[in-house]
C-alpha cells in the first residue's frame, strides 16, 4: 500500500529542499497539501514524482519543483493576496493558500474549473476564490494583487496583469514568441509606470490562451506545446547511429577528440552492444586522433597482463590468466577479446612510443596486487621482498575472499595492517630513483600495485562501517590511478575510460551524490579537467543481459524488463529511433528539459528483475549527469569466452588462458 504522507515528505526533502528552495513557508505548505488529490484518477502513485502529470482538457499539473520555484521567485509572504492564472487542477492555488491571506484563481476550461472548485471546497481551502474565464484579463474587481502567478506561456506579459499588480508587487510568467519554448520572467512593479524585469531561465508550459495571449485563431495550432512532447524533442535532436561495425559510427564521436579524457559508460556490465560501441569509438579516437590510453573498470594486475599482450610483451612466468575472479564474463568475453586483438594488431603497425596501453583502474584484486609487488621485489631487491612478505602477511587469510577482512577487522587486531601496507607503499615509492633507472615501466607497474594494496585494505575495512566511504575510496583510487597514467604518458597523453554509468556520470546530479553523499570518477574528472573531459552515458529499453542473481553466483542470460514508464529510458524508447546519439551541448532547450529529475536504470553484474524498481533505478538529472547520451533501444547479452573461442597458433595461456 502506498505511504503517501511519506512520499510527500520525501518529495519536499529531495526534490524541493535539496535543489535550493529553502523558504520554510513553501516547504511546509507543500508538506500539507496532498498532491495525490489533484491528479487524475489512476495517477495517484505518481503524484510525488518530480514531473508534470496530465489532467483533462489536454492540460498538465506542473511538477512540484516548478510550483515551488515560481512561488519562491514571487517572494510570497504571509498576509499577501495572490492571483493564480491557469489554475488547472487547483494544486498551485492550494499551495499558495497555505501562505497567502487570499488566493484568486482563474481557469479557462469549464470542466477543469468546476472540478478544481469542488476539490478545493472539499479540502476546506476556504481562502481561495475560483472563477472560469479568460485569465489574460486578470480579475479587476479583486485587484490589486501582491503576487500574480501564471502557469501558461504567452507571447508577452498581458497588460491587464501588469496593471493589476500593487506597487512592489511581483508577477511570475513564462514568456516566449514560440508557443512551446519560453523564458520564466519575473516582473516587479516599482511605480505606476515602471517595472523591473528578471529572467529566470528556460521553461516549457502550455500556451496562455486569451485576449492578451495566444488566440485560438492563430496561424499555428494552439496545441503546439502539447504536441511537442519530450519524446518528440528527443527525436528531433537525436543523431541516428549506424551499426558499431560501420566506420561512420566512430566518426560521429570525433567531435570529442579535443578532450584529454573521454569517459564511455554502460548501463549494465553484461550487454554486448555497449562493449562493441565503446570499442568502435575508441578505435576511431586512437587511429584518427592520437589517443594512447585505454583505462577500464578492471583490476590493475589483470589489465597489466592484457597490456603486455597488446604491446607485444611477454607474459610473466607462472602468472595466472587474467580475470579469473567473479564476474569473469565482464572482461573475458568475445567483444573484449576482439578489441584487444585489434589493439595488438594496431600496436604492431606503429612505433613503440605510439602504442596504446590497456590499464585497470579498479581496487578489488588485492591478492593479485600483492603478488605483483612481491614478484617485482624478488627480482629487483630480495631483501625488500622479504620485508614486504612479513608486512603483507597479516592480510594473507583474506586474499582469496578479501571482503571477509572488513568483518574481521572490527573484532581483532588487524587494524595494524593499514600502517604496514602504507609503509610498504612508501618504501617502494622512496626507492623510485634507483628502481626507475633500471626499468621505468616495471617500476610504475609495481608502484601502482603497492598503492592498490594500501587502498584495497582501507576499502575492504570501510565497507563494513556502512555509508559512502568505501565507494568514495574506490572511485577516488580509480581517479588517482587515471591521473598517474596520464602523468606518465606526458602532457599530450589522452585517455578513453570504460566504466559503468554509475562511475562516469557526474554523481552530483544523481541520488548517489544528492542523497548518499557519494562521488565518482566522472565528477572528479570534471572538477580536475573541466572542459578537457566529456562524460558519455549509454542505455537501453529492453533485450537480454549477462548477469548473476547474487554475488559469486552463476552467470545467466536474463531478459531485461521494458523500461519504467517514468524513466529517461522510456522517453528515449518513445522517440522511436533504434540507435542514436544525443549531444546535450547542441540542444539547449532539450537539455533544460532533461535536467528534470527522473528515474534512470543501473544494472551491474547483479540483476534482479523481480525487484527492478527498488534494486536498479535511481533518480538522476540526465543532461547534467552526462555531456552526451548513446541509446540502443534493444540490446543483446555479451558472450563469455570459452574453449571454442581459442585461436589456432596462439598459446592457450595468453592472454586469457582459454
Amino acid at each position: 500500500m502506498l505511504d503517501l504522507p511519506r512520499a510527500r515528505n520525501r518529495m519536499v526533502d529531495v526534490q524541493i529542499a535539496r535543489r535550493g528552495i529553502n523558504d520554510s513557508h513553501i516547504l511546509e505548505a507543500m508538506r500539507r497539501v496532498p498532491r495525490e488529490v489533484f491528479v487524475d484518477p489512476g495517477f495517484e502513485e505518481f503524484a510525488y514524482e518530480d514531473s508534470p502529470l496530465p489532467i483533462s482538457e489536454g492540460q498538465t499539473i506542473s511538477q512540484p519543483y516548478i510550483v515551488a520555484r515560481m512561488i519562491e521567485a514571487a517572494e510570497l509572504k504571509p498576509g499577501e493576496t495572490v492571483l493564480d492564472v491557469g489554475a488547472g487542477s487547483g494544486y498551485a492555488a492550494a499551495v499558495a493558500s497555505q501562505i497567502a491571506e487570499r488566493v484568486f484563481a482563474i481557469e479557462r476550461h469549464h470542466t477543469l474549473g468546476e472540478s478544481a472548485r469542488k476539490r478545493l471546497r472539499e479540502l476546506g481551502y476556504d481562502n481561495i476564490d475560483l472563477r472560469i474565464g479568460d485569465g489574460t484579463k486578470g480579475w479587476p474587481e479583486a485587484a490589486p494583487f501582491d503576487v500574480i502567478l501564471v502557469a501558461a506561456g504567452g507571447p508577452e506579459v498581458p497588460r491587464a496583469l501588469k496593471e493589476q499588480l500593487t506597487i512592489g508587487g511581483r508577477l511570475v510568467i513564462p514568456v516566449g514568441l514560440d508557443e512551446w519554448s519560453q523564458t520564466l520572467r519575473k516582473l516587479t512593479r516599482t511605480s505606476e509606470t515602471d517595472f523591473e524585469t528578471e529572467d529566470l531561465g528556460s521553461v516549457m508550459f502550455v500556451p496562455l490562451i486569451g485576449e492578451q495571449g495566444w488566440a485560438d485563431e492563430s496561424g499555428r495550432p494552439v496545441t503546439a506545446a502539447r504536441e511537442q512532447t519530450l519524446p518528440d524533442m528527443i527525436a528531433d535532436a537525436a543523431e541516428p547511429l549506424p551499426g558499431s561495425d560501420d566506420p561512420a559510427f566512430g566518426e560521429l564521436f570525433g567531435r570529442f577528440a579535443d578532450r584529454r579524457v573521454v569517459l564511455l559508460g554502460e548501463a549494465s556490465h553484461g550487454t554486448s552492444d555497449f562493449y562493441s560501441a565503446r570499442a568502435a569509438i575508441t578505435r576511431h579516437l586512437v587511429e584518427k586522433h592520437g589517443f594512447t590510453i585505454v583505462a577500464v573498470e578492471a583490476d590493475w594486475p589483470d589489465a597489466a597482463e592484457i597490456d603486455r599482450y597488446v604491446r607485444h610483451g611477454q607474459a610473466r612466468p607462472g602468472s595466472d590468466p587474467p580475470f579469473q575472479r567473479f564476474p569473469t564474463w565482464m572482461w573475458r568475453n568475445t567483444d573484449v577479446d576482439s578489441f584487444i586483438g585489434w589493439m595488438r594488431q594496431y600496436n604492431g603497425r606503429v612505433e613503440p612510443e605510439r602504442r596504446v596501453g590497456f590499464y585497470g583502474l579498479d581496487i578489488y584484486n588485492m591478492s593479485g596486487s600483492i603478488a605483483a609487488v612481491l614478484d617485482y621485489l624478488d627480482e629487483i631487491d630480495p631483501q625488500s621482498a622479504a620485508i614486504a612478505r612479513e608486512r603483507y602477511g597479516c592480510l594473507t587469510p583474506w586474499q582469496k575472499e578479501p571482503s571477509s577482512y572488513g568483518r574481521a577487522v572490527l573484532t581483532a587486531g588487524y587494524r595494524r595492517c593499514e600502517d604496514a601496507v602504507v609503509a610498504q607503499c612508501r618504501d617502494l615509492l622512496n626507492r623510485r630513483l634507483d628502481y626507475a633507472a633500471r626499468d621505468g615501466k616495471d617500476y610504475f607497474d609495481a608502484a601502482q600495485n603497492a598503492r592498490l594494496v594500501a587502498a584495497a585494505e582501507r576499502y575492504y575495512r570501510t565497507m563494513y562501517y556502512g555509508g559512502p566511504e568505501s565507494w568514495n575510496l574506490r572511485d577516488t583510487h580509480m581517479f588517482e590511478t587515471l591521473c598517474r597514467i596520464l602523468e606518465t604518458g606526458g602532457p599530450d597523453a589522452k585517455a578513453v575510460v570504460w566504466a559503468h554509468n554509475s562511475h562516469i556520470g557526474d554523481a552530483r546530479y544523481t541520488d548517489m551524490g544528492v542523497v548518499r553523499g557519494e562521488l565518482n570518477i566522472g565528477q572528479l574528472c570534471r572538477q580536475r579537467f573541466h572542459k578537457e573531459t566529456v562524460l558519455i552515458g549509454f542505455s537501453t529499453h529492453a533485450g537480454t543481459v549477462a548477469a548473476a542473481a547474487d554475488w559469486d553466483g552463476e552467470m545467466q542470460i536474463m531478459d531485461v524488463r521494458h523500461s519504467h514508464h517514468d524513466s529517461y529510458e522510456r522517453l528515449c524508447h518513445e522517440a522511436a529511433i533504434p540507435r542514436f546519439l544525443l549531444d546535450f551541448d547542441r540542444h539547449e532547450l532539450l537539455s533544460q528539459r532533461l535536467t528534470e529529475p527522473r528515474l534512470e536504470r543501473f544494472i551491474g553484474v547483479i540483476y534482479r528483475p523481480e525487484t527492478e524498481v527498488l534494486s536498479h533505478y535511481a533518480e538522476a538529472s540526465l543532461a547534467r549527469q552526462f555531456d552526451a547520451f548513446v541509446w540502443f533501444d534493444e540490446t543483446s547479452a555479451l558472450t563469455p569466452l570459452g574453449a571454442e573461442h581459442a585461436k589456432p597458433g596462439v598459446p592457450d595461456t595468453y592472454p586469457f588462458g582459454l
